[in-house]
């Protein structure tokens, strides 16, 4: 993109779409702060052409981009032109005349109807490391003058955006270390093959599978949290050997492993398979790897002893249950591996003695 005398020049692809023309083209990522402005953040939601700026997610966006500035990938921002622009085809052996420069007015506004918080991340990011100005992103332009099509832009663009589940992020994030470790354990567990749901992060009540990758995660994320292993494959070994001692110490994960039990029935009559008591569970690995990482299955063996029917109210009613009704507040995952580790005569921490004396009152 460059200034000329007479306003904006971006070399462009020109398409067609719902038979209103709409442009391609490259921007440095230098003047994308300046060119490409946010509405007012006073105006009211029916008077601007995009939500409100979420200022917290952009922080982690833009590290994102300085963390890793030899493979960061942002998808294209779509702005509307509000202005009359001129399009000047350079290729006149195409009779389509696709490809050329669109000439755009200095006066132009520029609205973005989708990437608003990637553009403010690139602002944010381009404080960090000026190295990235001449890099270039994809621009979608629409031409809109006035406000009312902008709106419907931004309305359209979003209706069908559906955001992927958390265990397919975790199954594709060759970033995060965990979710590398948790994707070894799974794969290399004779436990939890095939009991895994490697895509959704909620289950089905006909699904086969017992846990979903992404309860897994957060659950194996708070075990090795006070673990320092010098390789991926020793920190999975070392959680995949915790996750299936526990396993041979639950009756019912062993049913299902074996087909006398479904997954479905597991998870309607008991708790232990829940995401709230998988994250109780981590926490209570967490405690003791801090001690011990030998003689797992023995230590885990009063787990077996446990009732963890979801009919026990008397024992799960506001601890990991609310009505009958299964939640994974942190709260809850805090008094269930109270239960866990009072069951495994394991000190309960300063926090934890404080929210089991509240919950003892809240009873009394």
């Amino acid at each position: 993109m460059s200034p000329t005398r007479f306003g904006y020049a971006f070399p462009a692809i020109r398409g067609i779409q719902a038979s209103r023309e709409y442009f391609i083209s490259m921007c440095p990522l230098r003047l994308i702060p300046k060119v490409f402005l946010f509405d007012e953040d006073e105006l009211v939601p029916e008077m601007r052409a995009q939500r409100t700026l979420n200022k917290g997610r952009i922080p982690e966006l833009a590290r994102y981009i300085v963390d890793n500035p030899k493979d960061y990938v942002f998808s294209a921002l779509t702005a509307s032109i509000d202005a009359e622009v001129r399009f000047e085809s350079t290729d006149d052996a195409d009779a389509t005349n696709r490809m050329g420069v669109l000439h755009v007015p200095m006066d132009a506004r520029f609205i973005i109807n989708d990437g608003q918080h990637r553009r403010a991340a690139i602002e944010r990011a381009l404080r960090e490391n000026p190295d990235l100005a001449d890099e270039t992103i994809a621009i979608v332009f629409f031409l809109d003058v006035g406000l009312k099509r902008c709106q419907q832009m931004f309305a359209d663009l979003n209706r069908h955006a559906i955001r992927p589940s958390r265990s397919i992020g975790v199954l594709y994030d060759h970033r995060d270390d965990r979710a590398a470790i948790v994707r070894l354990m799974v794969l290399h567990s004779e436990f939890f093959k095939g009991l895994v749901e490697m895509e959704r992060s909620a289950l089905s009540p006909r699904s086969r599978k017992l846990f979903t990758l992404s309860a897994i995660y957060h659950a194996t994320k708070t075990l090795l949290a006070d673990s320092d292993f010098k390789t991926r494959d020793d920190a999975a070994a070392a959680a995949r050997a915790y996750w299936e001692a526990v396993a041979a110490n639950i009756p019912e994960w062993q049913k299902v492993r074996k087909g006398a039990m479904t997954s479905g029935e597991v998870r309607r009559e008991f708790i232990h398979s829940h995401g709230v008591m998988l994250q109780a569970f981590g926490s209570v690995g967490r405690a003791l790897f801090a001690d011990s990482r030998t003689g797992l299955k023995k230590r885990l063996a009063p787990l077996s002893k446990i009732n963890w029917s979801r009919d026990n109210a008397k024992l799960w009613e506001g601890r990991a249950m609310s009505a009958g009704r299964v939640h994974k507040a942190g709260q809850n995952v805090l008094l269930s591996a109270c239960v866990i580790k009072k069951a495994l005569k394991i000190t309960l921490t300063d926090e934890e003695k404080m929210i089991e004396r509240s919950f003892a009152r809240g009873r009394s």
